[in-house]
């Protein structure tokens, strides 16, 4: 697999972040997805490059269905305490996406919250992720967007991807998503207090859409 060497360092990198005992981003969910996901008719949803499982976790407590993926063997482990502490299941798959099959697809909402893949695999796997929806399901996303390295530079304590090339713009994500129909997508400054890596002002793409 060609995808590999971008994998080595990237792996170990989430490895280790997700090793140590406290959550890199704490284990409250996203407030976008908690503005979004309660006011859809509960379903099957999938969270991709979940981390240590705060969002999926939170839709499970909903009543969701939940699946999960992410490369690192470490966040499954932690995802899985969590869930456990609150009384949930969710089946949690590690691994690269396109070698991974989910017992409750094709879904009825798909969430990448800061799921920034590396630029060389990120417009297959929101095609495969596409691919994993149901007709009229809705795609909820948050991640950093291409304004977002400026507001690193002042304040190293938001995060996000150093480089650009990890950013997103709303141009690439309409075009990723183009038989969706638009319900949000924009890119705007906003607050994070997310455990200990997104903590500050940042600009984040917002993106809601529903498959048409």
């Amino acid at each position: 697999n060609p995808n590999n060497m971008m994998y080595d360092p990237w792996l170990k990198r989430w490895n280790d972040r997700f090793r140590e005992q406290e959550y890199a981003y704490g284990t409250e969910p996203n407030e976008f997805l908690k503005e979004q996901l309660p006011p859809l008719d509960k379903g099957t949803i999938l969270f991709g490059a979940e981390g240590e499982g705060r969002n999926a976790v939170y839709a499970a407590t909903l009543g969701w269905k939940v699946c999960a993926f992410d490369i690192s063997i470490e966040a499954k482990k932690k995802a899985l305490t969590l869930a456990n502490e609150k009384g949930v299941s969710i089946d949690y798959q590690v691994g690269q996406l396109p070698d991974l099959n989910f017992q409750h697809e094709p879904f009825d909402a798909i969430a990448l919250i800061y799921a920034h893949f590396p630029p060389n695999v990120r417009r297959e796997y929101h095609h495969i992720l596409d691919r994993k929806m149901k007709k009229g399901g809705t795609i909820i996303f948050e991640a950093f967007g291409e304004n977002h390295l400026h507001y690193r530079n002042k304040n190293p304590k938001i995060g996000g991807p150093p480089t650009q090339d990890l950013l997103f713009s709303t141009n690439e994500i309409r075009s990723d998503f183009e038989n969706y129909q638009v319900l949000e997508l924009v890119e705007k400054e906003i607050e994070l207090n997310e455990g200990l890596y997104h903590n500050g002002k940042g600009s984040a793409i917002r993106f809601v859409g529903r498959k048409l």
